[in-house]
Parts: C-alpha cells; sequence; structure tokens
C-alpha cells in the first residue's frame, strides 16, 4: 500500500513496490563530492536547501504522460509545503534533467471530512517516454525552509492497474439492495449509499460514462481512503443531473482483510488502494488516480466525460 499513512514519522518510506525513493538519501549522499555538473544528482546537492528523498503517493507509471503525486518532508519529519514545486525529470541519477515542469500543491479530501496524515499532496504530471528508470526532483518554490526532494519512478512496460485509454472492466460489484444492509458492503461511516447504486458492468450495458472507486476507508493502510471517499461523494453530489454514475467497491472480501483482496480488485489488477477511474460512455478510461486526488482534480476529469 502507499507510504502517505507513515510520512509523519519517518520522510523516507516508500510505496508497496520496494521503490528505492525511500533510500536515496543515503545512497546519494556518499557521492556528493563527485558528482558530474549539470546531472540531477549535482542539482539535488546545490540548489540551496536541505536534500531529502521524496516520499512518494503513486508508484504505478506506464510510458507517456503519468500523473505523479508526493510530498516533500524535512529530516525534522515536518511536512514542506507551497502552492508549487519545481520539478526536473533526468534519465539516470547522473544524467542531465530532459524535461522541467511545476507540481501543484492540492487538497485532500473535503472540509470538516476525514483527513489524512498530510492535508495536501504536490501532483505533477510528467513524461515518461519508454519503459525504465527516471529520476524526480522536487524543489518547493519560496518554501519557508530551502528544500529539495529526489526519488525514482519506476516505469514499466504497461501499468499494473488499468490505464488510459484501457476499456474498464464489466465488474458486477455488491449494489444496495432491500434487505441489504450498508454495512455489508462499505465500511464508510456513516455509509456512502449515493455510491452503492450500480455496477460497472451495469454503467457499461447502458453506456452511461461513471467514476469508480476502489478504497476501504476502515482498513485502508495510508488513511487517505475515507478522505478519497468522501471527494467522490463530494462530486457526486455536485454532478447531479449530469448522467455520471458514481460507484465505490471496497478491497477486501467481506470487508476482512485476513481474507485478502475481492474478486474486483483482482479483476483491476489494482497494486495499491484507494484508486478512482473515469470512465466514458465507450467504456474507455479517460482518467485514473492512483492514492489521493482533489476534488477539483475529479471534477475537472468529471466535467470531460458527462458530455461524452
Amino acid at each position: 500500500m502507499l507510504a502517505l499513512g507513515c510520512v509523519i514519522a519517518l520522510a523516507g518510506c516508500g510505496g508497496s513496490d520496494k521503490s528505492t525513493s525511500g533510500t536515496t538519501t543515503s545512497s546519494t549522499k556518499s557521492t556528493q563530492n563527485t558528482a558530474p555538473a549539470g546531472t540531477i544528482e549535482a542539482l539535488w546537492q546545490k540548489l540551496g536547501g536541505e536534500p531529502v528523498a521524496i516520499v512518494p503517493g503513486t508508484t504505478d507509471y506506464g510510458p507517456g504522460k503519468n500523473r505523479v503525486s508526493f510530498l516533500v518532508v524535512n529530516s525534522k519529519s515536518q511536512l514542506i509545503e507551497s502552492p508549487t514545486a519545481r520539478v526536473w525529470i533526468s534519465r539516470g541519477l547522473r544524467q542531465k534533467p530532459f524535461e522541467e515542469t511545476t507540481a501543484t500543491l492540492v487538497p485532500i479530501g473535503v472540509p470538516g471530512g476525514a483527513t489524512a496524515d498530510a492535508q495536501n499532496i504536490y501532483v505533477a504530471t510528467v513524461n515518461t517516454p519508454k519503459a525504465g528508470k527516471y529520476w524526480l526532483l522536487a524543489q518547493p518554490v519560496n518554501a519557508r525552509y530551502p528544500i529539495q526532494a529526489l526519488g525514482d519512478l519506476t516505469v514499466g512496460k504497461h501499468t499494473k492497474a488499468p490505464s488510459v485509454g484501457d476499456k474498464a472492466i464489466p465488474s458486477r460489484n455488491p449494489t444496495l439492495k432491500p434487505g441489504v444492509k450498508p454495512s455489508t458492503i462499505t465500511t464508510a461511516e456513516p455509509p456512502d449509499t449515493l455510491l452503492l447504486k450500480t455496477t460497472v458492468a451495469a454503467a457499461l450495458a447502458a453506456k452511461k460514462p461513471f467514476v469508480v472507486t476502489f478504497a476501504t476507508p476502515e482498513f485502508c493502510q495510508s488513511r487517505t481512503c475515507g478522505p478519497v471517499v468522501q471527494v467522490v461523494q463530494s462530486v457526486a453530489k455536485q454532478s447531479k443531473g449530469s448522467g455520471v454514475d458514481f460507484i465505490h467497491i471496497e478491497i477486501y472480501k467481506d470487508n476482512d482483510p485476513s481474507k485478502g483482496t475481492n474478486q474486483w480488485v483482482d479483476q483491476w489488477r489494482l497494486p495499491s488502494e484507494p484508486f478512482t477511474f473515469v470512465v466514458d460512455r465507450t467504456g474507455v478510461i479517460r482518467q485514473r488516480f492512483e492514492g489521493a486526488f482533489s476534488a477539483g482534480e475529479l471534477q475537472q476529469a468529471v466535467g470531460k466525460i458527462a458530455g461524452s
């Protein structure tokens, strides 16, 4: 599962794929006197702030454009947050960056709702043309405490979970029916009944655009699932009359972590949770969110499929 649940305790926690992002600091500092000029390693060392490791919020990447989320935490386990951060991408630790972009700090969850260990997260769109390892360097702009964070991205030949452009999988997930207690199909409290009315298979058959989120608010290891489900529910309420369905699917068999993941999670090949997909009326995935995201990001994605 993702690392956001441990960011306060340890800045270098990594994702479930055991990315080396969590060990970047120790492995790189040993060579800081010999980093070739102009490389991303040299830039990390010489920007003038504290050099630390990125705390990743996403780990499942494929060739092309990827949504990347992350936190920046200093050596005292303090979150460093600025409205934006400069981001550089390279193909190797000792190679020059081939791209520079901007990450934006976005809020997690909804006002007054469930909270994660972090209230905001940086989000950037980066270009990774082919499979392999990439390095990402982030520097929060005008931060009170100057800092720069370095980490690696492992890009597979294809994402593990379905990606943008793939067809959605026609899952027949549980829904509310007469005599069925909401607590048997959702761990959200109070139950998110607005998201339990239809199945993915039914939405596909009806050629309706939809949003499906896979998350377990009660058992989520990263503590981002409750906020994610509440964001989806909030956008669902705002989108009434748009023709877009909104669906929540839990993660574990019988909502019991000891029984492992359920058939719907396995169908979608999810390597972590929460995961959210935005699907148009033709059944094609148009956006996906691994981990936490803001209501604004989801609203924008829903706006694009509502009239599709």
